[in-house]
């Protein structure tokens, strides 16, 4: 497989991955449809900074170790489920409270507009994720050609799935900040919340019950 078949095909892969709807998803779009445009960069910064480390360990052939320790991978899955859970719970509790009447964005549970909270929310969710580093470990040394450099290649091609990560995600700010207007208002935002703390839990639950 010649270098740049195995990147446009990696392309294809990731691209299609990066389209579909998930949790990076859910929390890009909230992010940003309550008003915190520099949060939602640094959401999306710190995905792409755990991408970077999964791809760049799975380059380096560490995370193997992940999926070849049972210990390690459950630790790591319970404790990722238990993240997800409790960011859930946090989204979903004010709904059932009433206290959306009158409340500035400042004080929604997005938390500071700050690109460095932002970044740690999505490195954290990244990294805790450990179906991330299985899925580098089974799909990118197939598209490592016979005889190219292992560790160059890898990152080379985990750069194309950050690359088609901010370019997909600037579309998705873009487009929640057009409607932000309409979805801070207090019913709006009751329901974005209610369906983005429901995905986030539908993955907490997903995470810790699948093998």
């Amino acid at each position: 497989m010649a270098t740049s078949t195995a990147l446009w095909s990696f392309a294809l892969v990731v691209g299609l991955l990066t389209l579909t709807p998930g949790l990076d998803t859910a929390l890009i779009l909230r992010t940003a449809a309550l008003g915190r445009r520099t949060r939602a960069w640094g959401v999306v910064l710190g995905i792409q900074t755990g991408t970077l480390i999964w791809g760049t360990l799975t380059s380096l052939g560490v995370t193997a170790l992940l999926t070849a320790s049972h210990l390690g991978y459950e630790i790591l899955r319970w404790v990722g489920a238990a993240y997800l859970l409790w960011m859930a719970a946090r989204i979903l509790r004010d709904t059932f409270r009433g206290r959306y009447a009158g409340l500035e964005p400042a004080q929604n549970l997005t938390g500071a507009d700050t690109l460095s909270g932002g970044w740690r929310q999505g490195t954290l969710t990244n990294l805790l994720n450990p179906k991330m580093g299985v899925f580098y470990v089974a799909v990118l040394p197939q598209f490592i050609p016979e005889g190219a450099p292992h560790f160059s290649m890898g990152l080379l091609l985990t750069a194309v799935h950050i690359t088609l990560g901010m370019i997909w995600s600037g579309i998705l700010i873009a487009g929640a900040t057009a409607l932000g207007a309409w979805l801070r208002k207090p019913r709006a935002r009751k329901i974005l919340d209610r369906v983005t703390g429901t995905v986030i839990a539908a993955f907490a639950l997903r995470l810790a019950l699948t093998d």
